[in-house]
């Protein structure tokens, strides 16, 4: 049966997440939250696998930013670059998919696309790093390819603004993906509607 639906898991690499020196303020909250979607997802791809001998009805692709070094601190290869959350790969639990890009938008990357067609892929599940910057623009890049998507409120966010706390940043984020049609959700009420169904999968409102 063709996967519908794919997590996409934006940019929480070393740098934005984990630096003391250059981490986002609310990286432990992204973090947690990421921790919670992706054991919650995983255990629902491993019980269709193992107990009920399904293949893996979703799929989890990892977005990896790289730069030069004169661009900043995501250099491929490097600590900073490094991804927060493992992919897993092999057949028994279904494979894991990372796709890098050099700007913000993924869908920049035909690979995201391609792996997103093959694999029947109709709905994209999205969270990250950062909210108004590579979040948005592959929300944009979802929606302009034909994908329904999904936001996971509080399991995004970015640096202050000059005029803008990050909260303030993320709820506008939310508001413009909004108005092209995007779902927004709470990362807990999407992940609780995952548990009762044994699926991950809309709607949840």
């Amino acid at each position: 049966m063709p996967s519908k639906t794919a997590i996409l898991v934006v940019d929480i690499q070393n740098s934005l997440a984990t630096d003391p020196g250059t981490k986002i303020p609310h990286a432990a909250r992204v973090c947690e939250a990421g921790t919670s979607i992706l054991q919650v997802a995983r255990q629902i791809r491993d019980t269709r696998v193992r107990e009920h001998s399904l293949p893996p009805d979703f799929i989890i692709v990892f977005v990896q930013h790289q730069e030069s070094p004169e661009e900043g601190l995501l250099v491929f290869g490097t600590d900073p670059w490094g991804l927060v959350f493992k992919p897993r790969q092999g057949l028994e639990n279904g494979e894991d998919f990372v796709v890098a890009k050099s700007v913000r938008n993924a869908f920049s990357n035909p690979v995201l696309e391609q792996i997103l067609r093959e694999h029947g892929v109709e709905e994209l599940v999205i969270f990250g790093i950062q909210s108004e910057c590579c979040v948005e623009a592959t929300c944009h890049g979802a929606i302009d390819a034909g994908f329904a998507i999904t936001l996971l409120s509080g399991a995004h966010s970015t640096y202050p603004e000059p005029e803008a706390r990050p909260e303030e940043i993320e709820a506008q984020v939310e508001a413009r993906v909004r108005a092209r049609g995007a779902t927004v959700v709470r990362w807990e009420d999407a992940v609780e509607v995952w548990e009762k169904k044994g699926q991950v999968l809309g709607p949840y409102q």
